[in-house]
C-alpha cells in the first residue's frame, strides 16, 4: 500500500499497560491503515506504542518512528518501523512527531504522552497547529484530564473555546477517532 499521509499517535510504551489499552492501540493502528493512513509514533517497541506499530503494519500501512539518539542507545527503538527518524533530543522529537502527521491521536499514556498532548494543544490554542487532535478516551482514561481542562476554561485560564471541539475532539473507540480524519 502506497502511503501518502499519516496520523501521529501519542501513547505509552510501558510493557505493563492494561490489556484494554493495548487492544485499543492495536485496533487504532489497524483502523488507520484501513482508512489509508500510516502512523507516526515515538518508535517504542513495547506497550501501546508497539501495538500501534503492529496494528499499522498488519493493516498494510507504514509505521514511521521518531526517537532520540539516547533511546536508540538504550535499545528502545522498535526494529519493525518502516522508517526511523533519530533526533538529537526530546524537544526535536516532539517537533518532528507533530510535523510528520496530518493530525494526532492521544491514546492513554504517562508523563511523556501528557507532555506531547499538552504541547500540541497549546500550539492549537496559539494558532500554530491546525490539524485535528483527537483524545481517544479508552475506558475513561482521560475523564479527569478533560474535567480539569473544562475547569481551567471555566476559571478563565484559557482563551474560551468550544471544549471539546475547537481545540480537540474526544473519541471513545479507535473507529470513532479515525472518523475525525476522513
Amino acid at each position: 500500500m502506497e502511503q501518502t499521509k499519516a496520523v501521529t499517535v501519542y501513547c505509552a510504551s510501558s510493557p505493563d499497560a492494561p490489556e484494554v489499552f493495548l487492544n485499543a492501540a492495536y485496533e487504532l493502528g489497524r483502523e488507520l491503515a484501513s482508512a489509508g493512513f500510516g502512523t507516526v509514533t515515538g518508535a517504542g517497541r513495547s506497550g501501546l506504542m508497539g501495538e500501534v506499530v503492529r496494528g499499522s503494519l498488519d493493516g498494510g500501512a507504514e509505521a514511521v518512528g521518531v526517537i532520540p539518539q539516547f533511546m536508540v542507545d538504550r535499545g528502545w527503538a522498535n526494529p519493525l518501523m518502516t522508517s526511523l527518524h533519530v533526533t538529537a533530543d526530546m524537544a526535536e522529537r516532539k517537533h518532528l512527531l507533530a510535523r510528520l502527521g496530518c493530525g494526532a491521536v492521544a491514546l492513554p499514556g504517562g508523563l511523556g504522552t501528557l507532555d506531547e498532548l499538552m504541547d500540541l494543544l497549546t500550539q492549537c490554542q496559539l494558532g500554530l497547529y491546525h490539524n485535528p487532535v483527537v483524545i481517544l478516551n479508552v475506558d475513561g482514561f482521560y475523564d479527569n484530564l478533560l474535567r480539569q481542562l473544562a475547569h481551567a476554561d471555566g476559571c478563565h485560564m484559557m482563551r474560551h473555546f468550544d471544549l471539546p471541539g475547537d481545540l480537540w475532539k474526544v473519541a471513545r473507540t479507535p473507529k470513532e477517532a479515525v472518523s475525525f480524519f476522513l
